[in-house]
């Protein structure tokens, strides 16, 4: 049969219209290949500093009559650093390099971003845990506007800088960028990260935060929160070592703390194993709660989510919280912080929740009026006034 291959292949090939296929095929496969590994080279870039830049905290550098925006300093060598079980973490794995050069000066950089709703996020925490310091971490080299909100612009750019000015009102939030590869640098997933895996995913951001969150808890222990929370009481006197389940199956990733020592440290460790072991890129929640549900199922001897919250014992000391700690409204009902219909309702549910979770993969496309009757306002107007007020017109 093989013999008879390039008589077969001659014969496809004498064929006009079938070369043109095949030609036309090879063709699109190039094509793919070289769009699939630039995409993923552009994508890296994201994340690797392209030239040394001064940090924010060294003061004002103008181009020319306009000023040069300053990058962040960088969380592993600029005071204050996290206190370990004591520091509060946010991660940012958005990329927002531009496409092209503008006319703007600061086009050329990767500008600090955040939504209204993030900044909730992080006031919220800062709000009420004001003895924990509370960091969010930029995963990219990403640059912010010297001075404040009088410095003039735009109107989009005036409540950009508002916002920003709510969160750092705080004494005890700090921004920092962080390199990737510097950060996993003695660290037991150091050397999975080179080989490139994590950038072929097909969810790559998402994954990156996975990443990152096991990472940080690894380094520091504290507190890991997404960025779509309402903090609504204070964690500070909750005992370390816990997460929170989201389902009967499964536990989620969304709010996570470790001891940085001892037996928080070993599951950390345990997380970052098992990260790289089991790391699928196909998969978008196989690496953020499938590792916590692994790593939670080993020590707990058991997959009955039931189970891990009835005894804690079960789980040397792992506590697993219920859904009403965390997660009382579920994704698929995210639409109750909007409604305001349901206001009473779902703030009835939530009453004792330590936090929301408003699912902003769902729900980011619908704004609400500042001021409406909703869930969702009424916890931003309560827990991060500051952020909500320099929202503008619409939350």
């Amino acid at each position: 049969m093989l013999l008879r291959l390039p008589l077969v292949l001659a014969r496809f090939l004498h064929n006009g219209r079938l070369r043109m296929l095949f030609l036309g095929l090879m063709l699109l496969l190039l094509m793919s290949i070289l769009l699939t590994y630039r995409w993923q080279t552009n994508v890296q870039l994201c994340f690797i500093e392209t030239e040394p830049m001064e940090s924010a905290s060294s003061g004002p550098v103008t181009d020319g009559n306009a000023p040069v925006p300053r990058i962040l300093d960088d969380v592993l060598t600029t005071e204050p650093k996290p206190i370990p079980g004591h520091s509060i973490f946010f991660h940012e794995t958005s990329c927002h390099r531009p496409k092209r050069k503008r006319q703007r000066p600061d086009s050329q950089y990767n500008m600090l971003q955040l939504t209204a709703r993030q900044a909730c996020a992080i006031e919220s925490a800062a709000l009420h845990n004001p003895n924990f310091q509370v960091f969010v971490l930029f995963a990219s080299p990403t640059y912010l506007h010297y001075g404040n909100s009088s410095t003039g612009g735009s109107s989009g750019y005036q409540r950009h800088q508002s916002i920003i000015d709510a969160i750092l009102s705080y004494k005890n939030v700090h921004l920092r960028q962080l390199n990737l590869w510097r950060y996993a640098a003695g660290t037991p997933i150091e050397e999975w990260l080179k080989d490139g895996r994590l950038f072929r995913s097909s969810y790559l951001f998402s994954h990156i935060s996975d990443f990152l969150r096991f990472l940080t808890l690894y380094r520091y222990g504290g507190i890991y929160l997404d960025m779509d929370v309402v903090m609504l009481r204070s964690m500070e006197d909750v005992p370390p070592n816990y997460t929170g389940a989201e389902s009967n199956t499964h536990l989620a990733a969304g709010v996570m703390s470790l001891a940085p020592t001892g037996f928080g440290h070993e599951i950390a460790e345990a997380c970052l194993q098992d990260f790289q072991r089991n790391f699928d890129g196909s998969d978008w929640g196989n690496n953020g709660p499938g590792v916590i549900t692994r790593v939670a199922q080993k020590i707990c001897a058991t997959k009955d989510i039931s189970l891990m919250l009835e005894d804690r014992k079960r789980c040397r000391g792992f506590k697993v919280f219920d859904r009403n700690a965390f997660y009382a409204v579920p994704w698929k009902h995210w639409r109750h912080f909007f409604e305001p219909q349901l206001l009473e309702q779902t703030m009835a549910h939530t009453k004792d929740s330590f936090l929301v979770h408003v699912w902003n993969k769902h729900s980011k496309q619908l704004a609400i009026k500042v001021g409406s009757s909703t869930a969702y306002g009424k916890y931003a107007e309560q827990h991060c006034p500051r952020a909500y007020a320099a929202a503008g017109d619409y939350f």
